[in-house]
């Protein structure tokens, strides 16, 4: 009798169950929008962090440069010979300092290793080449003859005059010509420890092309070279790159997994630290814990024990991170929810209201039903059955709106970029994976274009089906209350 009779009333009342049904719809469309752009929006950041700190890895430790003291300006310096009469001749000349904090000993990496928490921790040395090559060419002196002559000419006297002195007349040799053409290259060197590539620098790539180092080469001159780097200086497998005077050969091609590379040449540590004259020394410490829900612990644990130094963690990275991926993050999470938590309740305050207006023109009903023998729970009853099902009409047609506009977002993939700021300490992340310094150093490294999705999940479904049956019963809540306090005489009224 009770699904009958809700059948007839729906099949009657089809507009106003319609527009009751889009109210909701309307405001569970926009939950569902928001709530997957909100998920688009923490994939892009676990993209950009994935990159720029290290998969893998919970944490890094550094430590902040200190101001150079004394004659070092920490500014690079060259020395070039401009005495040779060879104009051809080029002049190179390579300039390595460390990137990121100061550098850290590398028996500091068995000390944070050793740390409670702490499942294992490898060492990196960052490195910057700035490379200058080119040649100077000598200007020639020549002396223009016509001044000499116009000189010696404005000597002669006038009229009566006597000859002038013409000592020192002649004009000075003027230099033309010459000049310099030097071109400047700079680019990033990691030393990663070959016995944990899992860990690091270079847990982030893919080798593409020919293979990674092996624990053999922990000293070896060979160098892993970064796709775009390559694809760049035309550097394939088994050529040779030198870097400040020493050869290494190439011996694969490392593919960044989700963004492009912040390391250019990847080294073995001991190679990276002769090179940058840095011998047992690591300019970050990259540390896993043993339990990923107690790296604020394992933060603390070693800012304690090891003092001076900077512990950062993915968490405090993502803080850094800015651009338009940070400014629509922002908007999804603080205006996005409150803005379909207004419509929300807008939503349910319609359909309340609309089922309340219909339980007004439907006093003969109720009246007679009452009148008949319908008791007011049943009366009640009846009128959150219609809700509930004109609830779970807006449910279904707000999923399906929300899941369209989701896969508009994803369709369309609207472009956002990302930057890596600087988290304080001087420190700062040391560079992250890529052991590109730290982020005021290679900002522009540090530079991600992220594409947006917008990935609906079976949680954000239900929750879109919870609100619709939420929403049905409010409304039916007033409706029924309203309904349940009729009499048989406001039937009888009505009809007088």
């Amino acid at each position: 009798m009770f699904g009958i009779y809700l059948k007839r009333e729906l099949s009657r009342r089809k507009k106003a169950a319609l527009v009751i049904a889009m109210g909701l719809a309307l405001g569970i469309a926009l939950v569902i929008t928001v709530n997957s752009v909100s998920a688009g929006m923490q994939q892009a950041q676990e993209k950009v962090l994935q990159s720029l700190y290290g998969l893998g890895t919970d944490m890094t430790v550094t430590k902040a440069r200190s101001a150079p003291t004394g004659t070092q300006s920490g500014r690079p310096s060259f020395d070039f010979d401009a005495s040779s009469n060879d104009s051809t001749e080029t002049q190179s000349s390579d300039r390595v300092t460390t990137q990121g904090g100061q550098t850290l000993k590398s028996a500091l990496v068995t000390k944070v290793a050793a740390q409670k928490g702490v499942a294992t921790a490898v060492g990196a040395l960052s490195l910057n080449v700035t490379k200058v090559d080119g040649s100077f060419t000598q200007g020639k002196a020549k002396t223009d003859t016509s001044s000499s002559s116009s000189s010696s000419s404005s000597g002669q006297g006038g009229p009566g005059g006597g000859q002038g002195n013409n000592s020192g007349s002649t004009a000075p040799p003027e230099i033309q010509g010459g000049g310099a053409s030097f071109d400047v290259n700079s680019y990033s060197v990691t030393g990663v420890d070959v016995t944990n590539q899992a860990l690091g620098p270079l847990a982030t790539t893919t080798i593409t092309s020919g293979k990674t180092f092996t624990t053999a080469q922990a000293n070896a001159k060979v160098a892993v070279l970064s796709k775009s780097y390559a694809k760049e200086n035309k550097y394939t497998v088994g050529k040779t790159v030198t870097i400040s005077g020493t050869k290494y050969t190439v011996i694969g091609i490392a593919t960044p997994e989700s963004s492009e590379a912040t390391t250019d040449v990847y080294l073995p540590l001991k190679q990276a630290q002769t090179l940058g004259d840095s011998a047992n020394l690591v300019s970050t410490i990259y540390v896993q814990a043993t339990d990923s829900k107690q790296i604020d612990t394992v933060k603390s644990t070693i800012q304690k024990n090891i003092s001076g130094t900077t512990v950062t963690t993915s968490a405090d990275l993502a803080e850094t991170v800015s651009g338009s991926l940070s400014t629509a993050s922002n908007l999804a999470t603080s205006v996005g929810k409150w803005l379909s938590i207004a419509v929300l309740a807008a939503a349910f305050l319609v359909a309340a209201l609309l089922t309340s207006s219909s339980v007004s023109r439907r006093v003969r009903e109720f009246g007679t039903l009452k009148a008949l023998g319908w008791p007011s729970r049943r009366v009640t009853r009846q009128v959150v059955g219609e809700s509930i099902v004109n609830g779970l009409l807006g449910g279904a047609l707000g999923i399906g709106i929300g899941l369209a506009a989701a896969y508009a977002v994803t369709t369309y993939s609207p472009k956002l970029t990302a930057q890596l700021g600087n988290t304080g300490g001087g420190g700062g992340m040391g560079g992250g994976p890529g052991g590109g310094g730290g982020p005021g150093q290679q900002s522009a490294a540090n530079t991600m274009e992220i594409a947006l999705s917008a990935p609906v999940s079976l949680t954000t479904i239900a929750l879109a089906a919870g609100l619709a049956i939420t929403g049905g019963l409010i409304a039916g809540a007033m409706g029924g209350w309203r309904a349940s306090r009729m009499r048989p005489a406001d039937a009888l009224r009505s009809v007088a």
